[in-house]
């Protein structure tokens, strides 16, 4: 019975992340409209209390509960905290945006604590159908969050994309499962690596179960050829579930892979191999197709769908290399979730800035911003060049490390392959970059020497009333209010700091993937 009540103790982050939800929903029945923005600060302020709540309580705790479910430890608490963070500063982005286009704003918030939910137990899941129900936690949360603009058709249309193609992908996962517990007699992640190691039980059925759980897990981390549903989920859904999806449900679905990788594939790489090659061919294929289709995008959410598909490639060439270089290319797969999370939250919150104060989301739409709005270019303008990989911003630092940790890890090739892949990445960026810099502010021609000028008086009428009416959609933007400018300050601040001074993360990060690759 002790031992019950001490499990149930180290889960009370989660309980109490789950009250945290339903009292958002609950305070949305009885608040006024005038005081519906509390919910934001309840949620971020009850986030922030369960970040440092959970860092006393659990830091050094290392601990498996009921028979190997559910692991206690510095993996897991770096991921609780990183997602609670998380929670907060997409919190912040939305404020603005749900205030402006969605309903019943504790709904939005509840449901984004709860996929915050799933996303913890995800990263404590040591057992594939405890990770398999908090995955699905997460999804029912993604699936509700990208319909959440019930006017806007394209909203709708996403979100019934995403249920069918994610039901799709669960029947796999499932049937997945199924088989490796046919063949192991058990679902829990060491029982896989010691059938996959004893080479008279590691046969086809096996095989085929690992492969369809890999399958499921590409699905949700949008990874080639399972990415067919997130440029259009990413069009259609709310700018600021877009982030949310781009960032933090990768993060989800990569530190799942990441110990059921470490746990269950590692210890049987001398004698089954085969997942390597696998994960090295999907991070090749994710690497390519979504930096080359990006360059034929027009709207802004789609770039960074097909963006984010060649980062998820970037992501599983260092999962392929856990083999050799395990130490380093954990440190550096975490390392890059928290520097491409800085990172695209400085280009989301600047464009949803823009988005709420022009209803535009088109590359085009962004054409003399610097003029416009100097702060919102700049940031989106650093941000870019971060994902790019350039120097003295996060993204290179992030790159850097596990490029190197894939070379180190014997896939020479694959590291070769993603700094090809970043070149041209730096080329669609640009052409952002460039709509922001270069290209006039609409409404004005460019003179001889690049600069914009006022249309002539001898224009026709019907050109004089466009170019009135582009005038007017090109009005000199507002600075982001202060909940988004602590976001894009607090995102450049971060994106900067780990471009130039990474050590105190890198040494939490490390003490973290020290838990799942001890001895590596």
């Amino acid at each position: 019975m002790s031992t019950v009540t001490e499990n149930l103790y180290l889960l009370t982050p989660e309980f109490l992340l789950a009250a945290l939800a339903l009292l958002v929903f609950a305070l949305d029945l009885v608040l006024p409209e005038s005081r519906k923005t509390w919910l934001a600060w309840i949620g971020m302020a009850g986030l922030t209390a369960l970040a440092i709540f959970s860092v006393r309580m659990l830091a050094g705790r290392t601990e498996s509960l009921y028979g190997g479910l559910l692991a206690v430890d510095q993996f897991s608490l770096f991921f609780k905290v990183f997602f609670m963070g998380l929670g907060v500063f997409i919190i912040l982005s939305s404020v603005d945006f749900v205030k402006q286009h969605l309903s019943h704003p504790g709904e939005f918030y509840g449901i984004l604590l709860f996929s915050i939910l799933g996303m913890n137990m995800m990263a404590q899941a040591r057992e594939l159908v405890t990770a398999y129900i908090a995955l699905e936690l997460l999804s029912f949360s993604l699936y509700v969050l990208t319909a959440y603009a019930r006017g806007n058709p394209k909203s709708n249309e996403a979100a019934l994309k995403y249920i069918i193609i994610g039901a799709f992908s669960t029947a796999v996962l499932l049937y997945g499962i199924s088989m490796i517990y046919s063949v192991a007699g058990s679902t829990h992640f060491d029982a896989l690596a010691e059938t996959l190691s004893s080479p008279g039980q590691a046969g086809p059925v096996l095989w085929v179960g690992v492969a369809f759980l890999v399958a499921g897990l590409g699905f949700k981390l949008a990874a080639v050829p399972f990415h067919m549903w997130a440029p259009d989920v990413y069009e259609g859904a709310p700018l600021p579930v877009t982030a949310y999806l781009a960032i933090a449900s990768k993060a989800g679905a990569a530190a799942l892979a990441l110990r059921l990788i470490s746990e269950g594939l590692v210890p049987a790489r001398e004698v089954w191999p085969h997942w390597q090659i696998i994960l090295a061919a999907l991070a090749a294929a994710s690497m390519l197709v979504g930096n080359l289709v990006a360059l034929a995008q027009r709207n802004l959410k789609r770039l960074m769908a097909y963006s984010s598909i060649g980062h998820v490639g970037y992501l599983l060439a260092g999962m392929a290399a856990l083999n050799i270089g395990g130490g380093m290319a954990a440190n550096g797969i975490i390392f890059y979730l928290v520097g491409y999370a800085a990172t695209s939250l400085v280009v989301f919150a600047a464009l949803i800035s823009f988005f709420n104060q022009t209803g535009q989301e088109e590359i085009a739409d962004l054409a003399g911003l610097a003029d416009r709005q100097p702060l919102l270019a700049a940031a989106i303008a650093i941000g870019l060049f971060s994902l790019a990989g350039l120097p003295i911003f996060a993204g290179f630092t992030i790159k850097f490390y596990l490029f190197a940790a894939v070379a180190q890890g014997g896939f020479l090739w694959l590291a070769g392959l993603a700094i090809f892949s970043s070149l041209i990445s730096l080329y669609y960026y640009l052409q952002v970059i460039r709509q922001m810099y270069i290209q006039p502010v609409p409404g004005t021609a460019p003179d001889a020497s690049g600069h914009g000028e006022e249309p002539s008086h001898t224009a026709s009428h019907g050109q004089a009333v466009a170019g009135h009416a582009s005038e007017t959609a090109a009005a000199a933007l507002r600075t982001p209010t202060g909940m988004l400018l602590a976001v894009v300050v607090a995102g450049l601040v971060a994106v900067l700091a780990l471009g130039v001074y990474p050590g105190p993360l890198l040494e939490a990060i490390e003490r973290a993937s020290q838990v799942i690759l001890p001895g590596i």
